[in-house]
């Protein structure tokens, strides 16, 4: 069979050689400008599974989490997603554009919540760059923030905080060098 090599190249990919594409992971500091909002897909819907495990990870006993009867008691029509797993998630739909390639998150601040997240609710985030320079002392490397928000399914943020975090500067030296 023939293989044909096209000239151009879906959004999102680079060629690797001949026939062969690889997705890009991660943007570089020239791609990261102030004011630039990604939303990123896609969305994630909390599963029972995953809250009771990250409960039990964390030796979280709190009844707001695990009960509920504690929880109608209190105003709750059912229980609450824990906070940090709502945050990882969130933060977690974010790596693939903005860090993928990071040499190290630096800072996570200003953290809050917004609004409970259940079981059965699906997660959106987005992040807005607000500063991107390179760096004084690895000069290979740039200094991102962004502020991220997350979002349930009716739109409502439920977290938000800003994340600091390293990016190459030069995107396609990385890529060649390290293979992505």
């Amino acid at each position: 069979m023939q293989q044909r090599q096209t000239s151009s190249l879906p959004a999102g990919f680079r060629r690797v050689e001949g026939v062969r594409i690889r997705e890009v992971v991660g943007l570089g500091l020239d791609d990261l400008v102030p004011g630039l909002a990604i939303e990123h897909r896609p969305a994630r819907t909390v599963t029972e599974a995953e809250h009771v495990q990250v409960l039990a990870l964390m030796g979280n006993e709190a009844p707001v989490h695990s009960d509920t009867e504690y929880c109608r008691r209190t105003g709750h029509l059912c229980v609450l997603v824990c906070g940090m797993l709502t945050l990882n998630i969130v933060l977690g739909m974010t790596v693939r554009t903005t860090s993928g390639m990071t040499a190290g998150n630096l800072a996570l601040d200003e953290v809050r919540w917004k609004a409970p997240v259940h079981v059965g609710d699906t997660l959106s985030a987005r992040s807005t760059v607000l500063t991107a320079r390179r760096s004084n002392s690895r000069p290979d490397l740039g200094i991102v923030t962004c502020r991220v928000d997350g979002f349930n399914q009716r739109g409502e943020v439920v977290v938000t905080g800003t994340r600091t975090f390293f990016v190459p500067a030069d995107p396609a030296a990385h890529r060649d060098t390290t293979g992505y």
